[in-house]
């Protein structure tokens, strides 16, 4: 998988929206040291955690299966626009067969798991979707037979706050293990000015 930060809000929106309550914008420094404790104070210490969600974090998220999309779109304060896998698929159709064990071509359209029963039956749905792609059946019909591990692409765009939920949640040992791949590649994609909001949240072995 490949997860890109395209975008953040600077934490001086965050340190200003908590400095709107007690209207002590004279006390800040505009970003620096103090600012920054004053988020971890409010935000992570005494648990006001509204304030961060003034920080917003947008995600280019590359290469997962649609079974961790599933899960992914349980955090419902956060905003996802997905590939289409209707207009999409059409990308399959002129492929070469897929065969038993051909984990290295069918890698470029399925996630492995590494159990191979498991990735070979993903293998041999995929060879049965390209085959119904072949005989010029509707892209909204052929899409019901795809296997769960056919891989997938999104925006994802999201507060701090609901980050700090998903982070904690899905970097558990006891998630999914794609999706807690997915959750400390997203702590990682993070700016590290920004990682002292999260760094409690990551699941510590």
């Amino acid at each position: 998988m490949e997860v890109t930060l395209l975008n953040h809000t600077p934490l001086w929106v965050c340190s200003n929206a908590i400095r709107t309550c007690w209207q002590s914008f004279d006390k800040g420094d505009n970003g620096g040291e103090i600012d920054l404790a004053l988020i971890d104070r409010v935000g992570n210490q005494l648990k006001h955690a509204s304030t961060l969600e003034h920080l917003f974090y947008n995600f280019y998220i590359k290469g997962i299966s649609r079974a961790c999309l599933q899960e992914l779109a349980r955090h419902r304060i956060a905003s996802l626009s997905v590939k289409s896998t209707r207009y999409t698929l059409k990308e399959l159709k002129n492929e070469s067969e897929f065969k038993p064990n051909d984990f290295d071509n069918a890698s470029s359209y399925i996630v492995l798991t590494g159990n191979e029963f498991v990735d070979n039956a993903s293998i041999n749905a995929l060879e049965n979707l390209r085959q119904i792609l072949n005989q010029n059946t509707s892209l909204d019909i052929a899409k019901y037979c795809l296997p769960e591990s056919y891989k997938t692409e999104l925006s994802w765009s999201i507060n701090a706050r609901s980050l700090q939920n998903f982070i904690t949640l899905r970097s558990s040992k006891s998630a999914l293990w794609e999706i807690r791949n997915l959750a400390n590649a997203i702590y990682n994609a993070l700016p590290n000015e920004h990682k002292f909001i999260f760094a409690e949240c990551v699941y510590k072995d």
